[in-house]
């Protein structure tokens, strides 16, 4: 008997920008304060990428490189590339495929997921449906953003959190029962009047009125955007967990979104995890959007484990959410 393919994580790529925009920088922006960032968000810098005409797809190809360099592959084996992002270069072609055809994947096809900071986790899904149907064998996932293109600062609530990096893995068949085991991933519209960007799409496209009125920036409402994140980002992770009958002892890491360590905290306590099991960077690099997760990853390769149970968490604009458990593969 065939036995059962999984999709398997077997490596990853990142890319931050060099420039650091610290607190202390911030306080010269607008009324805030250093302890204020970081009793609040956890936050202490972030990378902004700076320069003319760079896009969004300039850290996606960097990060991919940076994959590619690593594990070795052509990139004319790559089947498919998906990129997540709410800040693609331009409305179309997809941000997807500028980086496809950047970095090689000439027989890739290629497109991009929009859901907000759990975009990652969605295409991580989707990339996963291709290889365990047999469609794929190397996919690869990146996620990233470019934050500081869409965030005003003057706005002392979204401009302290925000930064710019991207992260992505190649996915292969794996049939040793590692990789991607189960997700759950769920989406609430209503969540639109707390957390979106007025204008720039088909509703209210761009014109003079727009800018001058400053709609093509991310709105919020933090405290809603806070109580919704908060709960459903640990219950949907405790789901996942219950499901799959695993114990806190059983799980190695927690990967969450980094949005705010107050709902990390939230939800490494709600799954019973310490922190010394909870991967965190949001102090360096802030909230990335869809970059979060792989830059995690990331940074945190070189301690994970064959073997390692994962469980990857996130919360975002839509409002988008999901949980996804995988077992690490090399």
């Amino acid at each position: 008997m065939d036995k059962k393919i999984s999709a398997a994580i077997t490596c990853v790529g990142g890319y931050v920008p060099d420039y650091i925009l610290t607190n202390e920088e911030l306080e010269k922006m607008v009324d805030t304060s250093d302890e204020w960032i970081i009793s609040r968000t956890g936050i202490k810098e972030r990378r902004i990428l700076k320069g003319e005409n760079q896009g969004v797809s300039v850290m996606g190809i960097a990060a991919v490189k940076d994959m590619l360099r690593k594990s070795n592959i052509d990139p004319k084996e790559i089947d498919c590339l998906i990129f997540a992002t709410v800040t693609p270069d331009m409305t179309f072609p997809a941000t997807a495929n500028i980086v496809a055809t950047e970095v090689g994947a000439v027989n890739a096809f290629s497109y991009d997921m929009s859901a907000a900071c759990s975009g990652f986790l969605y295409a991580v899904a989707a990339g996963s449906s291709f290889i365990e149907s047999g469609m794929c064998k190397k996919v690869v996932v990146v996620g990233g953003d470019k934050m500081s293109a869409i965030i005003d600062y003057t706005d002392r609530t979204t401009c302290i959190i925000f930064g710019d990096g991207a992260g992505c893995v190649l996915l292969e068949p794996n049939t040793e029962n590692l990789g991607v085991i189960d997700s759950v991933l769920q989406s609430d519209g209503s969540g639109e009047a707390h957390l979106h960007m007025k204008a720039g799409g088909s509703r209210m496209p761009s014109s003079h009125h727009t800018v001058d009125k400053r709609l093509h920036y991310v709105y919020q409402e933090g405290s809603a955007v806070f109580k919704s994140a908060i709960t459903k980002m640990a219950d949907v992770a405790a789901k996942v967990v219950e499901r799959n009958n695993l114990k806190s002892s059983d799980i190695k890491w927690l990967v969450p979104h980094q949005a705010n360590k107050r709902i990390i905290d939230a939800t490494s306590q709600r799954l019973g995890i310490g922190e010394d099991k909870v991967m965190m960077n949001i102090h360096k690099y802030g909230n990335t959007t869809a970059g979060t997760i792989p830059l995690l990853l990331w940074d945190y390769e070189k301690q994970l484990k064959k073997g390692d149970n994962l469980i990857l968490s996130a919360f975002g604009g839509g409002f988008t959410w999901g949980s996804m458990y995988l077992k690490w593969a090399y």
